[in-house]
């Protein structure tokens, strides 16, 4: 018997960027790029998604709250480092205020590069991302069996 499984859900995390890559992201809404042909819906609020796109390079600032956010995520969570910015810091990362890279801050699971990716590169990452998401799913559940058993 099939169990209706929640569909994955995607949120944006602006970490300062020049809105390029948040521009390419925003087209994976529209009918031409639908990313809800996957499975994944698109969310305003990244405490009830699973997916979180991160665009541009943190600084002090956008340090925390990227940090909050990521804590206040489901167990279960993929992060996407979306454009060079995200990726590196690109020449922002010589900035007075920009000192680490987005993966010093939160774990990446997927690098996406570009200035800004093309929104066929950002669908790729993100099926890939649906896929790692199961993966988690999957070895949670197992850890979990394995608990009770004990």
């Amino acid at each position: 018997m099939n169990m209706i499984r929640k569909s994955p859900w995607v949120s944006i995390f602006n970490a300062s960027s020049c809105n390029g890559c948040d521009i390419e992201v925003l087209t994976l809404v529209t009918p031409k790029y639908d990313i809800e042909r996957f499975g994944a819906q698109w969310k305003m609020s990244p405490r009830h998604a699973d997916i979180l796109i991160v665009t541009g390079c943190t600084n002090e600032t956008t340090k925390k709250r990227l940090k909050t956010v990521y804590d206040q995520m489901a167990h279960d969570k993929v992060v996407m480092a979306i454009g060079t910015c995200g990726n590196s810091g690109n020449f922002w990362r010589f900035c007075y205020n920009v000192k680490q890279r987005t993966d010093s801050v939160v774990p990446i699971d997927i690098y996406v590069p570009g200035c800004p990716p093309r929104p066929e590169t950002i669908i790729d990452a993100v099926v890939k991302a649906l896929a790692l998401l199961k993966e988690k799913k999957n070895e949670t559940k197992k850890n979990n069996k394995k608990a009770t058993k004990k």
